[in-house]
Parts: structure tokens; sequence; C-alpha cells
């Protein structure tokens, strides 16, 4: 079997079902930080989509941001690869096909860095793009290294941008647009804000700080696609139905979105909207990010503790079952959204679409995988809707209330080792992750307080006072931890499958 590459795919012949790529050589217009699934099964993908509508005429170069990574397989392949996305559509089982081929290739700048200067005084770039995990986006203090790589990717970023600065002479019209698609809030104005200090921390012209700021765009933006990349245990079967090898091949979910708060005029720059790509251009990205925080996010974290200890172990066993699938959603249409400011429609349309996700049978989501760092979670993602609905009702939502007790019963532990706590469930232990003063808190305070039904008042009470779990002490919110001790005394008493069926 034939491995894909750029320069074989003219010669093959594909499947009926998927369209043979576009080998048009075209300009480098984008820059990406980071060769992973998931910038290729979503940004790649989009610039491919505009390609082949005729509206962008424009091709990614990769840059490796850590000194470890697949460049040497993306350049073996010329940068092509499949992707395959699947899921529901209207109930309907849905699966696309497509080869990708506007990746040009890529550089790994520890082994070739003179090739990432390079990259820099291309005129034509326009665009950086990046994914280099919620990581990426942080300060390193470094010293400015000389002839290598800055170990940060804001450090990258700096290099990038003085050898382009010196080489246009800081022309204004050489300025790039950012799209950093890392997973934190504000990611456009954190790299920035980085970007700056470390320009004056090397001590880098005045002149060029100014450029920076004159004629950069950093955008914040939110990203949504779930992307499950290469598909190891299929495989073969998929190369099979293909007819060849594809190193790269990645696969991911229908639903995308792109939301980009930034200048209105790149919207003809990098028009998404003109190939059907689902992009929101807006002046103002929070209601969108905290729309998916609330209710996608948000319905994660409200139902995997309680589902976990009922007995499910995947996001797709929760939709399947009746009684966790109602707990589900009578959380998200009754208590989460009834809070929230975006027109009504809009929340319901993707709500609807969010469950149609969760139960994409091509998707496997472990519980316990979400379960990680859940008390942070928990404060970000949930807790503000719960406080929101006792502010507007006066009264202490069910389910939100019930989701923090299965969260306080999911951290039920008494031994500690190599940094987690061991839960259990059904006879059989768990592994609880989370960081070590919060693992501490929870198996110091299911240790104090047994399990007698008398003492779980007192566990409720203990845990939402503790306000460095939640950002303030919860004992404050009227009629909590009553809500909450109840539901503990329920759950102990009749199990968490009945104490869930209760509640409902």
């Amino acid at each position: 079997m034939k491995q894909l590459s750029r320069e074989n795919a003219a010669s093959f012949t594909f499947p009926p079902d998927i369209q043979a790529p576009d080998l048009t050589v075209r300009p480098v217009k984008v820059l990406q930080f980071g060769e992973g699934n998931f910038l290729r099964g979503f940004v790649d993908w989009m610039i491919d989509r505009m390609n082949r509508a005729g509206v962008f005429n424009g091709s990614v170069q990769i840059i490796q941001p850590i000194s470890r990574g697949m460049v040497e397989e993306l350049n073996e392949q010329g940068g092509i690869y499949t992707l395959f996305l699947r899921g529901l559509r209207k109930g309907s089982v849905i699966e696309q096909k497509e080869l990708i081929a506007s990746v040009t290739g890529g550089i790994n700048p520890y082994r070739d860095f003179e090739a990432f200067l390079r990259a820099a005084e291309n005129p034509e770039l326009r665009f950086v793009v990046s994914n280099t995990t919620e990581a990426g986006i942080a300060h390193t203090p470094e010293e400015l290294p000389l002839n290598a790589p800055s170990a940060s990717f804001p450090g990258k970023v700096v290099q990038l941008l003085y050898q382009r600065f010196s080489r246009f002479h800081g022309a204004a019209d050489k300025g790039l647009v950012f799209l950093p698609c890392e997973l934190i809030d504000r990611n456009g104005d954190n790299l920035k804000r980085i970007v700056l200090q470390l320009t004056r921390e090397w001590k880098l012209p005045e002149d060029f700080r100014r450029w920076i700021l004159e004629a950069n765009v950093f955008c914040n933006t939110l990203v949504d696609r779930i992307v499950t990349g290469y598909p190891r245990e299929q495989a073969g079967e998929y190369e099979g139905e293909l007819g060849y090898r594809d190193k790269l091949l990645d696969t991911g979910e229908l639903f995308h979105l792109w939301v980009i708060e930034g200048p209105a005029e790149l919207k003809e720059e990098f028009p998404l909207q003109n190939a059907d790509i689902r992009v929101v251009w807006t002046n103002d990205m929070t209601p969108y990010r905290t729309r998916k925080v609330r209710i996608l996010n948000g319905a994660h974290t409200m139902t995997v503790p309680a589902a976990y200890l009922a007995g499910m172990e995947t996001v797709g066993e929760c939709l399947a079952d009746n009684v966790v699938a109602s707990f589900m959603k009578k959380g998200i249409f009754d208590e989460i959204m009834p809070v929230m400011e975006m027109p009504k429609k809009e929340l319901k349309e993707y709500a609807d679409e969010v469950l149609e996700r969760f139960a994409n049978p091509f998707i496997t989501h472990y519980l316990l995988d979400i379960s990680l760092n859940s008390v942070s979670k928990f404060k970000a993602r949930v807790l503000p809707s719960l406080k929101d609905y006792i502010s507007r009702k006066s009264e202490v939502p069910g389910i939100l209330s019930f989701s923090l007790a299965a969260l306080i019963r999911f951290y039920r532990g008494s031994e500690l080792k190599n940094g987690s706590l061991s839960g259990t469930r059904g006879g059989s232990t768990y592994r609880i992750t989370d960081n070590l003063d919060n693992l501490e808190f929870f198996c110091g305070l299911w240790t104090e307080h047994a399990e007698g039904s008398k003492n779980l008042a007192q566990v409720a009470e203990t845990a939402l006072a503790e306000s460095r779990l939640w950002g303030e002490a919860l004992t404050g919110l009227q009629g909590l931890a009553a809500a909450v001790a109840a539901h503990l005394e329920n759950i102990q008493r009749a199990g968490m499958l009945a104490a869930i069926k209760d509640l409902l």
C-alpha cells in the first residue's frame, strides 16, 4: 500500500466518497505554531475550505513549537493528510472524508533556526495561528537567545516579530494578525501582554515595541470542535477504505465554531464565512465564551461525578441512560439557561447541538478523564450558574446543588498516595486527580467526619466554607449548605442512581 504524499497524490485513484486534493501551489500567508491534531482538524481544514471556495488563495507553514514533534512526518507527506469528520446531525449518522492540502510543510526551529527566521521575512505572510496548549501562553524568564529559538512560545513570537521588523524596516503594512487557539480566556490579550513584557526584559528598541502595538493585531478567539486525532485502533481499517497509508490521518466531530474578537475589516481578509465555515466575528466574545463554558463545559462538570458514582463510564453512556440524561437536560434547560443573558432561541439551539455532540457514537469521552481537576472546573463552569440562580430566583436549584453534593461525595477518599486520592465505587477504587491542597482537604474532611448521617451536615458546611476551593465561602448562599447536606444524606441512604431518580 502506497503512502500518501503531495508528490504522488496526483497519481492516486481516490475512493468515490473522497474528493481529490487541491494541489495548487499557493503563497504562504499563515504561519502556524503547532502541528498537532487539533489545528490540522480545525484551522487547516478551514483554510483548505477557503482555498477550494476561491476566497483566500493562501497556504500554511507550520513551526514546531517544542524540540520534539512531528514535523519530519509532516514534511515526508508534503503537508497533505486525510481528515475524517463523523457524528450525528439531526439524529442521522454523517461521515465526511476530506483530503487537506493547505499545509505546505513545516520547520523545526531547534534544528534549523535560520529557516524560522526566513519564514518571518516572507512578504506574503499575514496571519499567525497557534495551539501550544494552555501552558504555552505563559511568561518564562530567560535571556534573549542568540542564534537559537526561545524556549517559550511568546519568546519565539518576539523573535519572529523582531526579524520581520528588521527585515522590512518597521513597515506598517508588514504587521501580522495573531489568532491564538489556546484554551485560555482572552488568549490574544495574554499573548500580547507577555510579548511586550519580553521586549522590555530583552531591552529591544522602543520603536520595535511601538511597531508591535501599531502594526500588529492580537485577536482573542474561542475555538469549539472535538478533534480525536490519529485513530490508532482503527487505522488499518481506515487505510483499507482509502487504499493508501497516511501517517497524519486525523479524525474529529462534525461540529465546529470559531469566535474571533477583532477588527471588523479582518472579516474580508480572512473570509471564513464565505466558505461555509461557522465563524462569529465580534467586538466582544464574552457572551459566546459564557455560553460554551456554562452549557457545554458546565454540563460535563455538573454531570460527571454523579454519573460516575451511578455506574456510568463515558459521556455516551450518560446520554443513553434515561435517568442520567434527564438529570443533565434538566440542569441545562431548567437551571443554567434561564439565568443567561443571550437570546433563548440561540441558547436552545446551542444546547440541542451540545447534547447531540455528547451522543456522538464515534467519540469516547471517559468520565474519569473529564473529572481531572473537578474543583476548579466547578468553580469556573457551574458555580456562576448556581449563584445566579439563587440570586435571581431566591431559591436553591435542585440539579446544580445536587451536582455540588455529588462532587463532594466523589472526592471522598482516605488514602492519599503519589499525588492522587483513591475513591471507592461498588467495591472498586478510582483515582481522584486534583492539586495536592484540594486532595489533602477532602481526605482530611472525610477522615474527620465518619459516614454517619449526623455528620454529613458538617461535611457540607465545612466543604462550602473552604473559600480556597471556590474563591469564596459558599455558606453565605442562603439555603445551599442545607440543600447539599440533604443531597449527601440521600446519596448515602439510597445510592447515587436512586438519589438522582428521587431528585427528578
